[in-house]
């Protein structure tokens, strides 16, 4: 028996424990072949151990959902009951948007919480508050989770930075030069989720795009987390065809 589990909520690093010392405490339990292939665990095996390591891993990630935290002794104990036929009940207290280096990205009012509940069980989401209360972050942070955990292909961050329409060649420099100053809030998002390098290497790669609302036109966004940030400065011919361009399997906040 074969499966694919998908690293949520969590990076591989906290899954594997220090040297890998939780994987090595899961294959000394079960009797099945487990690796670690970046964000993806393979588990190779009988039914009966691949079934049992599947369970703990589940409560593993539900276990760092909690506490920011796995330990070699909260695997021990998850082996130790899921091994002796209990079954774990997580019950998680608060809601966790996002895990990066620098800790856990949380709804802290009820207007995020939400923010949060409404960006996720819609396509499109109309998010309207005064300034200064964590919109754009937590819809970046959503976006983010979205693409590692492989619910879409790229991340579209856009802002009415000029009309549509209007030319920015009276702007010095190159292309990127010209439209960063007025994108720079969205790149700070971006830099507190994402390491330096993933950063580069994602926007290199057109994984993520940060562009004006100028140059939406004529795009079909499939798969992709598409957020537009200051709308309330669009016209409504520019909301119109920000509108029309998402795509199959795409979601727009």
């Amino acid at each position: 028996m074969k499966k694919e589990i998908q690293i949520q909520g969590m990076d591989a690093v906290n899954m594997a424990g220090v040297a890998d010392a939780n994987l090595k405490i899961l294959e000394d339990s079960f009797p099945c072949k487990i690796l670690l292939r970046g964000d993806t665990i393979f588990l190779d095996g009988d039914e009966q151990p691949v079934t049992q390591a599947e369970e703990v891993i589940s409560e593993m990630m539900n276990t760092f959902s909690r506490k920011s935290s796995l330990t070699e002794g909260d695997v021990s104990l998850l082996v130790a009951l899921i091994s002796e036929g209990n079954h774990v009940k997580s019950n998680d207290a608060e809601q966790v948007v996002l895990y990066t280096k620098q800790g856990k990205i949380v709804p802290k009012s009820e207007g995020q919480r939400r923010l949060v509940e409404t960006c996720q069980n819609n396509d499109i989401s109309l998010v309207i508050g005064p300034a200064g209360t964590g919109k754009t972050y937590l819809a970046v942070a959503q976006a983010v989770a979205a693409l590692k955990n492989r619910h879409v292909k790229r991340i579209i961050l856009s802002r009415p930075a000029v009309e549509a329409g209007e030319s920015l060649g009276f702007l010095p420099g190159d292309l990127r030069e010209k439209i960063d100053p007025y994108l720079t809030p969205l790149y700070d998002a971006l830099r507190d989720m994402f390491a330096s390098v993933t950063l580069k290497s994602h926007i290199s790669k057109r994984v993520i795009e940060v562009v004006p609302l100028a140059y939406m036109r004529g795009r079909t966004l499939n798969r992709a987390f598409v957020i537009l940030d200051e709308a309330q400065n669009t016209t409504v011919p520019q909301m119109l065809m920000f509108l029309t361009r998402l795509g199959e399997g795409g979601r727009m906040v």
